[in-house]
C-alpha cells in the first residue's frame, strides 16, 4: 500500500508530544491516500458500553469529525453514525460488507459482551424478524476480520459493565473471540489520537503494531503516568496532599499514575489543553485491566513494592506492576522508611495530636 510515511516515522509521530493537538490532522494526507489505493473497509459496532469512546472520537478537533470518518478512519459502518438501522444496517452495511471483505476487514468494538440471558441484555437489530443480540453479531463479523480493535477498558478487559456484581455476566471481546488478532486500546474513554492513530497503522500498513503484554500499542501506552506527571516533583520531596486541592503528590489520595500505562501526561485532552491530574483530580487508571475494581479515591493497601524490599504492601498502598517496581519501588520504599508516607507518618503525626 502507497505510504510515504515510514514505520519508523510514524511510531515516532504517534509516541511524540508534537503530535498531540494534530495527529489526526498530520495523517489525513497519507490516509486519503490509502483510503484511494483500496485500504481495508473499516466496521464499528457497540456492546455494553456508554458510547463514551465514540463521544471521545468525535471530539476531534482538528481536522473535524466529517474529515476523520470519511477520510482518515474512512468507517462502513458506525451504530451512531451512519443512516441506516435495522434489519438494513445490518444485512447491507455490516454482513455483506463482512461476507465480501471475509480476513481483509477491520473490526472495532465499543463495549463489553453481554452473555447473560442468552445475550438479551444487549440487542442490536433486526435479522428476518428477529432480535440480534450482540454476543451473535461480534462472532458472526468478528471471526471474519483481519483483526478486532477494542476501543475502550469495556471491550478490552470488561471495565464497567464487567465489574461485580456483572449482573449481565459481561466479559471482555477476548472472551469470546480467540482466533482472531486483538489490538486493545484502552481508556475510558481513550483519548481521539489513540484511536486514530491505532485505525491508522493497520490501514497504513496492514499489519498489528508492537504491542505490550495487555494488548495495548506500544507508541501509545509504554510509559507509566507517574514518570511524566507535573506533581512527581512532589513525590520525590516527600509531600502529599492529604484533601483535595491541596498542592502535593495525591498517591494518598488513591492516584493510580504508578500503575497506569499512557501517554495523557503529555498528549492532553481537549485540544491540547489538560489531562486528569493536571486539572486537580488523580489518575484513576483507567487504561488498566483492573479498572475499575479497586477504591478511586483510596490509596490501595495490598500491592507489593518488590521482592528485596522489607516494606509492607500496606505500607506502600499503592499498586505497582512488574513493570513500574524497577522505576519507583525505590522511591517509594525510600519515601516510607523516612517516614514520609505510611503508617510512619500517621504515628507521627498522632503522636503530635496526643502532644497538644
Amino acid at each position: 500500500m502507497p505510504s510515504k510515511l515510514s514505520r519508523r516515522d510514524f511510531v515516532k509521530l504517534c509516541a511524540g508530544s508534537a503530535a498531540a493537538i494534530s495527529l489526526s490532522g498530520y495523517l489525513a494526507p497519507f490516509m486519503a491516500e490509502a483510503v484511494a489505493a483500496g485500504a481495508p473497509p473499516v466496521i464499528w459496532i457497540q456492546g455494553a458500553s456508554c458510547t463514551g469512546c465514540s463521544i471521545s472520537l468525535l471530539n476531534t478537533v482538528h481536522p473535524d469529525i466529517q474529515k476523520v470518518l470519511t477520510e482518515v478512519i474512512s468507517l462502513t459502518y458506525h451504530p451512531n453514525i451512519s443512516a441506516a438501522a435495522g434489519d438494513l444496517a445490518l444485512k447491507e452495511a455490516v454482513y455483506k460488507v463482512a461476507e465480501e471483505n471475509a480476513g481483509k476487514f477491520f473490526l472495532v468494538v465499543e463495549g463489553a459482551v453481554p452473555l447473560g440471558a442468552d445475550g438479551r441484555f444487549c440487542m442490536v437489530g433486526e435479522e428476518d424478524g428477529h432480535h440480534v443480540v450482540f454476543e451473535k453479531l461480534l462472532k458472526d463479523i468478528g471471526s471474519k476480520a483481519s483483526a478486532i480493535l477494542n476501543f475502550g477498558t469495556c471491550s478490552a478487559y470488561g471495565g464497567v459493565p464487567a465489574t461485580p456484581p456483572n449482573p449481565t455476566n459481561c466479559v471482555p471481546v477476548g472472551a469470546v473471540i480467540k482466533d482472531v488478532p486483538i489490538i486493545n486500546v484502552p481508556g475510558c474513554p481513550p483519548h481521539p489520537d489513540w484511536m486514530v492513530g491505532t485505525i491508522a497503522h493497520v490501514l497504513l500498513y496492514n499489519e498489528i503494531p508492537d504491542l505490550d503484554s495487555f494488548g495495548r500499542p506500544k507508541m501509545f501506552f509504554d510509559t507509566i503516568i507517574h514518570d511524566n506527571c507535573q506533581r512527581r516533583q512532589y513525590f520525590d520531596n516527600g509531600i502529599f496532599a492529604k484533601t483535595f486541592g491541596e498542592m502535593g503528590c495525591m498517591l494518598e489520595l488513591g492516584c493510580k499514575g504508578p500503575f497506569a500505562h499512557c501517554d495523557a501526561t503529555t498528549r492532553l485532552w481537549n485540544n491540547g489543553t489538560n489531562w486528569c491530574v493536571q486539572c486537580g483530580s488523580v489518575c484513576i487508571g483507567c487504561t488498566e485491566p483492573q479498572f475499575p475494581g479497586w477504591p478511586m479515591y483510596e490509596r490501595i493497601p495490598e500491592m507489593p513494592v518488590g521482592p528485596a524490599s522489607s516494606v509492607t504492601a500496606d505500607q506502600v498502598g499503592v499498586v505497582l506492576g512488574a513493570a513500574t517496581v524497577l522505576g519507583i519501588g525505590g522511591h517509594l520504599t525510600g519515601n516510607i522508611l523516612a517516614g514520609r508516607i505510611g503508617p510512619g507518618k500517621e504515628k507521627e503525626e498522632d503522636v503530635k495530636v496526643g502532644e497538644d
